[in-house]
């Protein structure tokens, strides 16, 4: 449920410092773009469902950096939950001028394992929250000619679709595609959209969908920090850099992927996929994952 009156502390109203809401901003690559976007002067709106953490993360940014937070207690499977966490971040007569919708989590399994409803629940974090926070931040960044909307997909969405977690390579693809269309839109307004793709990044999102010790065996040269993975993608952005793959590894995989032929690449995932995601036993109907993104 949305708790839109959770703030714990209303931003400065200081001119100079801009407004960035986070998703996803408990943990993991959500928390890692707050501190980044803190230490670039931004004031922070941060949502997910761990109020307790983003407390803790807002109480380290404003001794770090003087920077202000409001922290907004949501879950974005909530088809209400945006309208609120906009109304709540934007309470004080603030303007956004920078979205990182990042919350997301892993559904492990197979497609018909689960209840209808796990996957409603799925697509309104993963595609419907994203497009219409997206669709409530535009228009103030569009008058304002000046705007950042970084969407965190995954390399996931630009490979094929492989077996278990099914609609997590979809909803990411979904999302390059959404970001493309939003950048050629704004061309020139003063308004950026970038889709960021990472690869395995370190966080608590393994641990969540049970594929840890299955992840943990694959090469070092994979990971990324999530520290990296915002660094970067806060400079794609700015670039105006509209879909961004960080780590030199992760670039030469999807060069691959583009280059092999369809038919090949989807045999080859489907052949990999048990090397990287957690199937669960055919009857298992898992939980909800955490909110921190990848």
């Amino acid at each position: 449920m949305t708790d839109a009156s959770s703030a714990s502390a209303s931003p400065s109203s200081a001119p100079r410092r801009r407004l960035a809401l986070v998703t996803g901003a408990s943990a993991g690559i959500g928390a890692a773009f707050a501190r980044k976007l803190a230490a670039r002067g931004y004031d922070l709106a941060l949502t997910a469902r761990r109020r307790d953490r983003m407390e803790e993360l807002s109480a380290s940014l404003e001794k770090a950096y003087g920077a202000k937070s409001v922290v907004v207690e949501a879950d974005l499977a909530d088809p209400a939950a945006p309208d609120a966490i906009f109304e709540a971040a934007t309470a004080d007569g603030r303007a956004i001028d920078a979205l990182v919708n990042n919350a997301g989590y892993g559904q492990p399994g197979f497609f018909q394992d689960a209840p209808w409803e796990t996957h409603r629940d799925f697509l309104n974090v993963m595609v419907t929250a994203y497009a219409h926070l997206a669709h409530l931040v535009l228009p103030g960044m569009l008058a304002r000619r000046f705007g950042r909307i970084i969407n965190v997909a995954s390399l996931a969405g630009l490979a094929p679709g492989s077996q278990g977690a099914t609609l997590y390579g979809a909803s990411k693809a979904f999302l390059i595609s959404f970001t493309q269309s939003l950048s050629a839109e704004t061309k020139g307004t003063g308004v950026r959209a970038s889709a960021v793709c990472p690869g395995f990044t370190r966080s608590e999102f393994h641990d969540v969908t049970g594929s840890r010790e299955v992840v943990d065996a694959l090469p070092q040269a994979l990971w990324s920090s999530a520290a990296e993975v915002a660094e970067q993608a806060l400079d794609a952005a700015d670039r105006d850099q509209t879909v961004f793959i960080p780590g030199a590894v992760n670039k030469a995989i999807a060069g691959l992927v583009r280059l092999t032929p369809t038919g090949l690449a989807e045999e080859l995932a489907r052949r990999q996929s048990k090397r990287y995601r957690y199937m669960g036993p055919r009857s298992a109907q898992p939980s909800k994952g955490s909110d921190t993104g990848g």
